[in-house]
């Protein structure tokens, strides 16, 4: 199996299975490298899911892009106020639009 990024609470919970982990830290590069993986990872499980699992997997897109934002130096709040803030600006996607080129 490839070294991959894990939850904070894998190596406990491997452990408590009775198994012996083999885990390292993540200098800087690697762990942004590794939040990069992660997160096409997650975005792939998503794609994939059904119904039933679908929000379980943006939960888990979302634990990553928070990473990602503190790897930029922003918690949650500010990474939801540049959220809102562009929404503002640009708009949502709450109306479904397609756009199709200009005529």
């Amino acid at each position: 199996m490839p070294p991959k990024l894990v939850r904070d609470r894998i190596p406990e919970i491997i452990r408590a299975d009775g198994a012996d982990p083999h885990i390292t830290v993540a200098a800087d590069d690697e762990y942004r490298r590794a939040l990069r993986a992660k997160l096409t990872e997650e975005t792939q499980e998503y794609l994939a899911a059904d119904a039933t699992s679908a929000l379980e997997e943006l939960a888990d897109i979302l634990e990553v892009v928070h990473a990602l934002a503190a790897v930029h130096g922003a918690d949650p709040a500010e990474l939801e106020k540049t959220r809102r803030t562009k929404a503002t600006e640009r708009g949502a996607f709450t109306q479904r639009l397609i756009w199709h080129g200009n005529r």
